[in-house]
């Protein structure tokens, strides 16, 4: 078959709204290649918490999507995929493992690549890239990591990532000179020098800066509160689904028992976050005093929620005094009423001693 007749080259990739990958589909859509970007939503983005909580004097960089500013700059199409419920899934089990909190990121790459791969093949994509630069993270881009995800994905031969592809085996399209392996890139390393001296060449403006990412499991206090979760589904055989798993982005959190666990909000944007997810569970607050909202995560007791008015009342502004008068409210789920609707079906008004910071110490998961 002559060059003339072969159908243009069209490469589908994983786009985070991250410099690297953006940078990566710009040089393939810079030789002509058809480039479509993949944003899957897994639920564990910051950048889509901060724009669910949308706290007053946020910086409004930081409310958009990323990953559709990261299309704009780089000239492509990209497609947001909700894959939260699966992906929740296989990061309770990672096969391969986590790393230093709750990132599984060797099988979170498999788990986006497989999804990747079946895309391609509905689009007659040829080519699947990433922003992936070797040596830049520990866990899951050095040569053994990148080759196994490379084996298990099924994808050798057309797995392309561009900014590291001249330390790396060529694929079939740059061995078919169909891509110009000259004009991709050789870096290693955690150095983000080359990818600034890119993005200023290409006039790449709007790019988050690369400070820890933007996955909260890669956040050690984050995966502390999970790792807590997934521990309570073990043990008491409770479901956490996608409530839970947006719960876990706010608040402070107490276990009071292996059953219950108490999240407590710090400020107003997280009090009206916990505001919407009160329906089927205790709303526990200070009725003569400023303070937080507290979610009671489970069925308590009298004595288990008497335990939740105490540390709600530790951080009410009445904590200094000897009682508190608290009030504890548990709401129905209410079938066609709006998300966080519920009227409550049982109310207790108690007084409480704040708690005190041992016993507050004893049942801290994350302050």
């Amino acid at each position: 078959m002559s060059d003339s007749d072969r159908k243009p080259l069209k490469a589908v990739g994983l786009m985070s709204g991250g410099l690297d990958s953006t940078l990566a589909a710009r040089l393939l859509k810079d030789q002509g290649v058809e480039v479509i970007g993949l944003n899957f939503s897994t639920g564990f983005c910051t950048y889509d918490h901060h724009r669910a909580i949308a706290r007053k004097g946020e910086d409004p960089r930081r409310l958009r999507n990323v990953a559709v500013q990261a299309g704009a700059e780089a000239q492509v199409e990209v497609r947001i995929i909700d894959v939260s419920d699966e992906y929740l899934e296989m990061v309770k089990h990672p096969p391969h493992g986590y790393g230093s909190a709750a990132n599984p990121c060797i099988d979170c790459r498999i788990f986006m690549l497989n999804k990747a791969r079946e895309i391609a093949e509905v689009e007659g994509a040829e080519i699947i890239f990433t922003g992936e630069v070797l040596g830049q993270r520990p866990m899951s881009q050095h040569h053994n990591a990148l080759h196994m995800i490379e084996k298990e994905t099924g994808l050798k031969g057309r797995l392309l990532r561009p900014l590291s592809a001249q330390r790396l085996a060529p694929t079939d399209a740059e061995l078919a000179g169909r891509i110009d392996r000259g004009k991709l890139l050789d870096i290693k390393g955690r150095s983000r020098k080359e990818q600034h001296r890119l993005a200023d060449q290409m006039e790449i403006e709007e790019y988050p800066q690369p400070s820890g990412g933007c996955c909260f499991l890669a956040d050690h206090n984050f995966g502390r509160k999970f790792h807590d979760l997934v521990r309570e589904e073990e043990t008491m055989g409770r479901t956490v689904g996608r409530d839970e798993i947006m719960l876990l982005k706010v608040g402070r959190h107490f276990r009071i028992s292996q059953r219950l666990k108490v999240i407590v909000g710090r400020d107003e944007a997280e009090n009206n976050f916990l505001e919407r997810f009160r329906a089927g569970r205790w709303k526990v607050a200070a009725l003569d005093h400023l303070g937080p909202v507290s979610l009671v995560m489970g069925d308590p007791g009298d004595a288990e929620l008497a335990v939740a008015a105490s540390i709600t009342a530790r951080y009410c502004d009445g904590k200094g005094e000897a009682s508190v008068r608290v009030k504890a409210e548990r709401y129905t789920v209410a079938e066609g009423e709006p998300f966080g609707a519920g009227q409550p079906d049982r109310t207790s008004v108690m007084w409480v001693s704040p708690v005190t910071d041992e016993s507050l110490a004893s049942m801290k998961i994350v302050d």
